[in-house]
């Protein structure tokens, strides 16, 4: 894989992304030991709403191959955080003017104001003082562009960092930082569940059109998180620009949407449960196939078991997505045809 490629920044993203889920000390770890880059920022940022600390991201530079690329990763839905859940699960929309309808729970996980979305806030940078997501990472990107303005930084997450990704960008253009949109190079979300109605998704893909952002939404095989909340009549839930599909042999495709767009369906049923079957088959010959980096732990492949019974779940933790950057091929390039195929290096 060549440093620096669209398929080496797809995979720093989805391990940033993984990353994200760590505490402090460990990402400081891993990045400094390991990865050899530097550690530029872990927050933990408030939601006004839940009255407390919900949302985390990370911010690190990859002086190791491009020193000019800064990754901001946002922390997807910790399993066993009621907190995140309520997030996920807040399905009431929050409407803004010549833009569109779009999640709540993801808007004020974000940083949603009682006023809404002010261009500017006060900024309270005191150890015990609110950090908002939105309003404090700009404003660390901010710092950085003034400090290099050849800087370029890439947005990531996995579920539902995968949404807050996406959303900040949309912000970014509500807000008109120019600036910063051009020096965004990429969004990369991995097993992300829609955000929005269909006037946001044609407002997001203007933007991302006028500001060449590639944006390359990852959905692993029968992972159900990216087909919720539902795309119907009575929920309205969309999703946006083409989505990149792998199976489960990791081939992929590019199409408008998902198979099985709802998951929900009796005819993918007996389908998805040998899928299943096959996966959990899989976890113990691929290390054998590819390498020993690919042995799956027991605990995992306790939740390969779960898949038999709930298709989809087990689909949906970071490995596969890991996997996908690994052994699925480059990512797609694009910019307007929805129709492409995936190439390989």
């Amino acid at each position: 894989m060549e440093i620096g490629s669209d398929s080496y920044k797809a995979m720093l993203s989805i391990m940033a992304s993984k990353l994200s889920y760590e505490n402090q000390d460990f990402v400081k770890s891993v990045l400094h030991d390991h990865w050899k880059m530097d550690f530029l920022g872990f927050y933990s940022c408030w939601n006004g709403y839940q009255k407390l600390k919900s949302t985390e991201a990370i911010v690190l530079q990859d002086t190791n191959t491009d020193p000019n690329l800064i990754v901001v990763s946002f922390r997807g839905t910790d399993p066993f955080d009621a907190d995140d859940w309520c997030t996920d699960f807040d399905l009431s929309w929050y409407e803004l003017k010549n833009v569109g309808r779009i999640h709540g729970g993801f808007m004020k996980a974000l940083g949603l104001q009682k006023d809404g979305w002010p261009k500017e806030i006060n900024l309270d940078q005191t150890q015990n003082g609110p950090q908002y997501c939105y309003y404090t990472i700009r404003q660390h990107l901010r710092n950085i562009l003034d400090k290099n303005p050849t800087s370029r930084f890439i947005l990531s997450g996995h579920s539902l960092g995968g949404a807050l990704a996406i959303l900040f960008t949309g912000l970014l253009a509500m807000h008109e930082e120019e600036k910063m949109l051009k020096s965004l190079e990429g969004v990369y979300t991995f097993g992300q569940p829609r955000v929005g109605d269909d006037q946001f998704g044609t407002f997001m893909k203007n933007v991302l059109k006028k500001y060449d952002v590639k944006y390359e939404r990852y959905v692993y095989c029968n992972d159900m998180v990216p087909r919720l909340p539902f795309d119907d009549k009575t929920l309205l839930f969309k999703h946006f620009g083409p989505c990149l599909y792998f199976d489960s042999f990791y081939r992929g495709k590019v199409d408008e949407e998902e198979p099985n767009k709802n998951y929900f369906n009796l005819f993918w049923a007996i389908p998805k449960v040998l899928n299943a079957l096959w996966e959990l088959t899989r976890s113990f010959i691929l290390p054998h196939w590819k390498g020993p980096e690919y042995r799956e732990g027991w605990f995992f492949r306790c939740f390969r078991v779960i898949g038999l019974v709930i298709p989809g779940l087990p689909a949906h933790f970071p490995n596969d997505y890991i996997n996908v950057t690994r052994l699925g091929g480059s990512p797609l390039q694009f910019h307007e045809s929805p129709r492409s195929t995936l190439h390989e290096d």
